[in-house]
């Protein structure tokens, strides 16, 4: 197993991961502390600038938690979200970045033991794979 702690960025959904991230931390379940929640709205206005830009300023891995298909708070911005997050996997292979650094995950408010499963394992996969190479790491 690697000694490497890797910098996770967690963009999350407002109305559902982030409060499932409360439930987790109220309900004392603890998750990787390397892990940097960042709360939006809606995983719908992910914009890929915001996955490239932790990648290029030192994230080893990107999580993206949004409400459950047909509960979002804004109709369909997480259904918008996958189309989107599955181009900039795309988009991160073409610029030397492994896409399963980057990963998309349903997690709904009251799904606090989830959230931290989900946690422990992507910072477990991500540790295990290394830290990105700063070679790897181009300028745009």
């Amino acid at each position: 197993m690697s000694e490497h702690k890797p910098k996770i960025v967690a963009l999350v959904c407002n109305w559902c991961t982030y409060t499932a991230a409360d439930l987790a931390g109220t309900s004392r379940r603890d998750y990787p502390s390397e892990i940097r929640l960042v709360r939006l709205m809606c995983t719908g206005m992910i914009d890929s600038k915001y996955i490239l830009k932790a990648f290029l300023e030192g994230a080893d891995g990107v999580f993206i938690g949004g409400c459950h298909p047909g509960d979002c708070h804004y109709i369909d911005g997480n259904l918008k979200a996958v189309k989107r997050i599955e181009a900039i996997g795309i988009m991160l292979e073409q610029f030397g970045f492994e896409k399963e650094r980057l990963k998309l995950e349903w997690i709904g408010a009251s799904e606090g033991p989830e959230f931290q499963e989900n946690m422990q394992e992507f910072a477990k996969k991500i540790g295990d794979m290394g830290k990105v190479q700063t070679a790897d790491r181009m300028i745009l």
